[in-house]
């Protein structure tokens, strides 16, 4: 069955023909291809189709698909038992090497998904310190949990607040754009006494990839300090991404607490959130803040997760990072010729190429990018074999999977790209 009939199908059977609504290819005038396998920097779809991948899953796969290690402990964990719902060597081992390679993440929980780990941490927030409202920035997404649904980013941002979200809900979130300490200065000079943290992005990826502005982060951490708010690191996109130990190395900032996901599952669901011993103190069955989920520490995800981080130690996030800049800007270049104006942002192996004449800094400058342009230059080079996200807000991905050909061949497709 080919792409084409299988999203009728699908339509028939699920809201819009996905199970993630960014999938659909509503914003760039297009119906998705379904995928049967992929394998290192490729995909391929269901009528035989090779595509080079730069969405990698959303980010975990950062290793290329099917990387060997990988692959090889999974297929292991999984002949053992798939789920046992009792403790595991796993999680265990699991947690003591993020411990090793985020040392901010003195005790920690895994969860099943980035929602249920940023959800858990605003919970464990208001439990440690006794208070209600929380500040977060237009645009940056926490997955989908309702409190988090005010003013989000990726596809959250085409539907503001939500319907099903009752405003008694969201009445507690405190909204600053991203990069604009004063007005955080302003909400805790109003509320101080009622926040009970600050969650960031250190680096935003759902509004196109926006980096921190020189002194803002750090602004945060004092703010959190000098008004006994915890600050939360969303790092489920940063997070052993854009340096071995995440944003909160690369910054060299210290959050309270930090939530992961993607990577550190290899490509299977999961999740963790973890801080400071005083505050994971707080959570059941030692505290009194609950959480709970039956997969969690799920033995498969463990597995593959422990074997990708191990498998990180070993590359060299330096070399990827350079070759991703020259890809980037040789990519940027090509479009500009076009006469096309674009604003690259690029950090460790994460880009975004905005269809833009200014540098995107927050949520109100991305949503001013020419979406019609994205959207001719993403159906043009996925004709070519090129799999970039169906979405201009998006971040693109490279992988230590992908070799200089596949640049190339992707540099090529886009000198082909007409407007």
């Amino acid at each position: 069955m080919d792409s084409k009939s299988l999203f009728a199908k699908a339509q028939t059977l699920m809201p819009g023909g996905v199970n993630s609504p960014l999938r659909a290819c509503r914003y760039v005038n297009a119906e998705p291809v379904f995928i049967e396998k992929a394998q290192g920097a490729y995909m391929w779809d269901v009528e035989g189709r090779k595509y080079i991948d730069y969405v990698f899953s959303w980010g975990p796969m950062i290793l290329g698909h099917q990387d060997p290690a990988v692959t090889e402990a999974a297929h292991t964990a999984i002949d053992q038992g798939s789920s046992y719902g009792a403790p595991c060597f796993g999680e265990v081992a699991l947690a003591e090497e993020i411990n090793r390679l985020m040392p901010s993440m003195e005790m920690m929980r895994m969860v099943s998904s980035g929602t249920e780990a940023t959800m858990s941490a605003l919970r464990l927030a208001r439990g440690y310190t006794g208070r209600n409202k929380f500040v977060k920035f237009i645009g940056n997404y926490h997955g989908h949990a309702d409190a988090f649904l005010a003013a989000a980013g990726s596809a959250a941002a085409i539907v503001p607040g939500t319907p099903g979200v009752p405003e008694e809900v969201i009445s507690h979130t405190l909204l600053a754009h991203y990069n604009d300490l004063d007005a955080v200065r302003k909400l805790f000079e109003q509320s101080g006494d009622e926040i009970a943290c600050v969650i960031v992005e250190p680096a935003a990826g759902n509004m196109g990839l926006v980096l921190p502005k020189e002194g803002f982060l750090q602004g945060l951490r004092d703010l959190c300090t000098q008004y006994g708010a915890v600050l939360i690191f969303d790092e489920v996109i940063t997070g052993f991404r854009v340096a071995p130990g995440g944003a909160q190395e690369r910054y060299g900032i210290t959050p309270d607490l930090t939530t992961l996901g993607k990577i550190i599952g290899g490509g299977f669901p999961v999740g963790c959130f973890g801080g400071k011993r005083e505050i994971m103190e707080h959570m059941a069955p030692v505290g009194g803040v609950y959480q709970a989920g039956t997969l969690s520490g799920n033995p498969v995800a463990m597995a593959a997760g422990l074997a990708t981080l191990r498998r990180l130690q070993d590359c060299d996030y330096d070399a990827l990072e350079a070759r991703t800049r020259v890809f980037a800007e040789e990519l940027a270049s090509i479009v500009r010729a076009k006469g096309k104006p674009i604003s690259l942002a690029q950090v460790g192996s994460a880009f975004t190429m905005y269809f833009s004449d200014k540098p995107v800094t927050n949520m109100i400058e991305s949503g001013q990018c020419d979406s019609a342009a994205y959207a001719a230059y993403w159906q043009q080079m996925l004709a070519q074999g090129v799999y970039l996200a169906p979405a201009g807000f998006e971040c693109a991905f490279t992988s230590f999977a992908h070799t200089d050909e596949d640049f190339a061949k992707t540099l090529e497709a886009a000198r082909k790209v007409t407007f």
